[in-house]
């Protein structure tokens, strides 16, 4: 029998930033591995990534080169070639059974059957936590992925919903999460010396996310500044992760900014902080919880779909309900132990082996559906 050909949009892990795309895309392709690993004879797929041309720079390998997998790089740079795809100028080489789109950039599949997983649709839900180019982009792009998918993945029920409402057929989608499994161990030493760097010496709180308006941070930031002083010391509060759009967040006392930091790093920083606050207004699954949950970390989150009521929930929207959560998790010892537990057993729910395993059943029904399209 012929092995069934995969080819996976990657275009995300050219970026400086990568995000939660692009832990999802190599989330796959862990997954992936370890299928293989734990049985060579299956799944039987040859899965090839495409994505624009490497960085320049003289002597530079290209870092796509080391996931394993064979890769088809454009001569095209990224801004240029995601725009080829969204016009059609440029559709999807000859010869695949299933194109796999990663994100809402997709590309014409030819003859392929085209699978999208879709994240969320949440500049339809709070558009004015986007800034006007990004959502007019991000509708023009789910108008393609509506007109050119044979089927989609979402991580949550309520983006199934929504996707739904958007005019995708029902019977068309599947609700597949996301995994926590994908960070390295943690590297103590350099987490220590990061939080040196930046004047953190002993206990910490600990937010990672975006900096930007969906993200809930002035809110977070006045309830922690409520309930600093009624700490057992005044441990700071260090925020991870990069720059993105509206207003900057001024450190105030006792908050401290890391912008972007290494893998290890951030498994260290999870390993030893007290709790991982994320309150965001609203979120299509959630990373950083379930992260935090698989290094036995309490977690504080506003309602979200990947913790599944095992995270201390508040309402993003009252400061003094979050600053409640931040003080019982950061200092009740029955309630940190209570949800250490509920965080290992979901932690161990969200395995990408477990969670591509699904992608593999969805790429098989798509391409034996008599779903592709004529010519290529």
């Amino acid at each position: 029998m012929t092995a069934m050909r995969v080819l996976l949009m990657a275009e995300q892990l050219r970026r400086t930033a990568s995000g939660g795309i692009g832990t999802y895309v190599r989330g796959v392709l862990q997954g992936l591995d370890e299928l293989e690993a734990a049985d060579p004879s299956g799944p039987d797929l040859d899965l090839e990534l495409i994505a624009s041309r490497a960085p320049a720079g003289r002597g530079r390998s290209d870092p796509m080169a080391s996931l394993g997998y064979p890769l088809r790089s454009s001569l095209l740079p990224g801004p240029l070639l995601t725009r080829a795809w969204d016009h059609g100028i440029l559709r999807a080489p000859a010869g695949f059974d299933v194109v796999h789109s990663t994100s809402l950039s997709t590309l014409e599949p030819g003859s392929a059957v085209l699978v999208a997983t879709v994240h969320d649709l949440l500049w339809r839900r709070l558009p004015d936590a986007y800034p006007t180019r990004g959502r007019r982009w991000h509708e023009h792009a789910l108008r393609r992925a509506l007109a050119r998918a044979d089927r989609f993945i979402v991580p949550a029920e309520v983006v199934a919903n929504d996707l739904i409402d958007a005019g995708a057929p029902a019977e068309a989608i599947t609700v597949i999460p996301m995994g926590s499994d994908h960070l390295p161990p943690p590297d103590i030493e350099a987490g220590a010396a990061l939080l040196a760097r930046v004047g953190v010496h002993g206990p910490f709180l600990l937010s990672v996310g975006t900096l930007e308006p969906r993200k809930n941070l002035t809110r977070l930031i006045e309830a922690y500044e409520q309930i600093r002083a009624t700490l057992p010391e005044p441990w700071p509060l260090v925020l991870v992760g990069p720059s993105g759009w509206g207003e900057r967040i001024r450190p105030e006392t006792g908050v401290v900014l890391t912008g972007l930091i290494t893998p290890t790093e951030l498994s260290a920083l999870y390993a030893s902080t007290r709790l991982l606050a994320y309150v965001p207004l609203i979120e299509g699954f959630g990373l950083p919880p379930v992260e935090a949950m698989a290094f036995d970390t309490p977690v504080v989150a506003s309602p979200l779909p990947s913790t599944a009521g095992a995270a201390f929930e508040v309402d993003p929207h009252r400061v003094d309900s979050i600053a409640d959560g931040l003080l019982r998790v950061a200092t009740d010892e029955v309630e940190r132990a209570r949800l250490r537990a509920a965080g290992q057993v979901r932690s161990a729910e969200l395995t990408w082996s477990s969670i591509v395993r699904r992608h593999v059943e969805v790429w098989h029904e798509a391409s034996g559906s008599g779903a592709g399209r004529p010519g290529g």
